[in-house]
């Protein structure tokens, strides 16, 4: 760049040049993508990309992008092509009249970029800050960077979770993770273990499903984003066990969930043996 600290502010965001990456800068203004909002601010090695476009936009503007390599961005890998165009981290809006603004920084930004620009080795963009959670409709998830937990809800949990109990999963077990957005039908996010997941994500204890306001983007994508950062560097993550993972619960909390329990014995879905098990578990954390 010419100048370190050189600025573009555009709509929900400014840009800050420096001479090896972006500083992108998002508005907390509520008009502001709430995915904005919840990033705060990120940097963006320019190792990290692949080119840059700038193209007209809607009513008078013009649209600055900066385009990741492949494997270089763990939010951006997690999405999987979802995010609406509006809720693109990498997108800058600037209203018509500083197009030749923006057309200089895209000039001086592709100059900067390598010509080798093909799938990253390893992320370059750093993941979200944990530790960090988000309530699905079926469960509470949780991830302190070493430990994925779902607790199951009452209320929305399948009884096939409900028999498997609450989960711990350490990173070192993780392969990676599935993100299906919840703005669309039987959104949900699963932890991958290696083994093709051959039931649906309600049946599955290392899923937790979305709903109409629960596990909206901008709680559930940093949240798979960070789990994938983990999982592809667990070599910094040591494994941490179920049981030292598993502090001791509220006693109403148990109390509730053994009621929840004998529901589901009395319907039928539980058996008298699953039932004793399940009983002893949940009264052994008291």
């Amino acid at each position: 760049m010419s100048r370190m600290g050189d600025v573009l502010a555009g709509f929900h965001a400014a840009w800050e040049f420096e001479s090896d990456s972006v500083l992108i800068r998002y508005e907390r203004g509520i008009r502001t993508p709430k995915l904005f909002q919840a990033l705060g601010e990120r940097r963006i090695p320019l190792d990290a990309l692949a080119g840059v476009t700038l193209t007209p936009g809607r009513r008078g503007t013009v649209v600055l992008r900066a385009e990741p390599r492949p494997g270089a961005d763990p939010l951006m890998e997690a999405a999987a092509d979802q995010l609406k165009e509006s809720c693109d981290p990498y997108r800058l809006v600037l209203p018509a009249d500083k197009e030749t603004l923006a057309e200089y920084y895209a000039d001086e930004l592709r100059a900067r970029l390598k010509q080798d620009s093909g799938e990253a080795e390893r992320f370059l963009v750093p993941a979200p800050e944990v530790p960090l959670q988000f309530k699905a409709y079926d469960g509470k998830a949780s991830f302190d960077g070493r430990t994925v937990r779902f607790r199951w809800f009452w209320t929305g949990a399948s009884s096939a979770k409900w028999k498997a109990g609450d989960q711990s999963f350490a990173v070192s077990e993780l392969s990676g993770v599935e993100w299906r957005s919840p703005e669309v039908l039987e959104g949900y996010l699963r932890l991958l273990r290696g083994e093709s997941a051959p039931v649906q994500a309600d049946q599955d204890p290392a899923a937790v499903v979305f709903g109409l306001g629960y596990g909206p983007v901008h709680e559930s994508l940093p949240f798979a984003a960070a789990v994938l950062a983990a999982v592809r560097d667990r070599s910094a993550v040591p494994a941490v066990s179920a049981a030292a993972a598993s502090p001791r619960r509220d006693p109403a909390d148990i109390a509730e969930r053994i009621r929840h329990l004998g529901e589901l014995h009395q319907a039928g879905l539980v058996t008298d043996e699953e039932f004793s098990v399940k009983k002893a578990e949940l009264l052994a954390e008291l």
